[in-house]
């Protein structure tokens, strides 16, 4: 959620990225170029091994590539790249806390005012529908539940960027659904989100445009729409097809 124009980072961009394998002769993404801008949500899409945990971990900076460049090109990118993204995992961890307290950790940490920090770990409570479990322990709480608080805890620190990797590959559809009308919130509040799956009515659901991967190359560019209407690659075409993508 972009505090001014000042502090933002977007557009993200990527410059002819590729990861070697470490200690093998074979690259997990090559040449992968594209932009993210603000004001859509960006699904990364393809089967599995395709390369979108990644490239989703190149473009948070928990991979450094072997060859090309991600940059943040925003006004602010070179003071607050690294406070104004954040990123949940497939498996996320959580604190040895109640729900309430693993969410006003991150922003203890940040030295957010006590007030300020009650109000956004309210709001974000009851947005995901947590709060009535505000006091349980979050490590007691269902799966979907537990990647709720993963989920808000990244939330509460308004970021401008948030990397989300296959977050409901774990869940029954009851959870799905609760997570993605959480996502749904947080775009719409202004944070630009980045979603991994290989779930093809999850990324009909959430994306307004779709980069598809496979074998580590970036296939495919496009808005939503014309990607499920048109692909343009025969691997695009297989894979919506539900055709088994070696």
């Amino acid at each position: 959620m972009p505090e001014a124009d000042a502090d933002r980072i977007l557009p993200l961009v990527l410059e002819d990225v590729s990861l070697r394998a470490p200690g093998a002769d074979r690259w997990l993404v090559e040449g992968v170029s594209g932009e993210l801008g603000a004001g859509v949500r960006t699904v990364l899409l393809g089967p599995n091994g395709a390369g979108k945990t990644v490239t989703l971990r190149l473009c948070h900076g928990l991979l450094a590539p072997t060859r090309g460049r991600v940059r943040w090109c925003g006004p602010g990118a070179a003071a607050n790249a690294a406070r104004r993204q954040a990123m949940v995992f497939q498996r996320p961890v959580l604190l040895r806390r109640s729900v309430a307290a693993n969410l006003a950790w991150p922003l203890r940490l940040r030295g957010v005012p006590t007030a300020e920090r009650r109000a956004r770990v309210a709001e974000a409570l009851e947005a995901t529908g947590l709060a009535a479990r505000a006091h349980h322990a979050a490590r007691r709480l269902s799966v979907g539940e537990q990647q709720r608080v993963a989920l808000a805890r990244a939330w509460v620190l308004r970021p401008e960027v948030l990397f989300l990797d296959e977050p409901t590959a774990a869940l029954d559809p009851g959870a799905t659904g609760a997570l993605e009308g959480f996502v749904g919130v947080i775009a719409a509040a202004g944070t630009k989100v980045v979603l991994t799956t290989h779930d093809l009515g999850q990324a009909r659901r959430l994306a307004d445009e779709v980069w598809f991967l496979h074998r580590g190359h970036l296939l495919e560019r496009t808005p939503a729409a014309a990607f499920f209407e048109r692909p343009a690659s025969p691997e695009a075409r297989a894979f919506l097809k539900g055709d088994l993508l070696w």
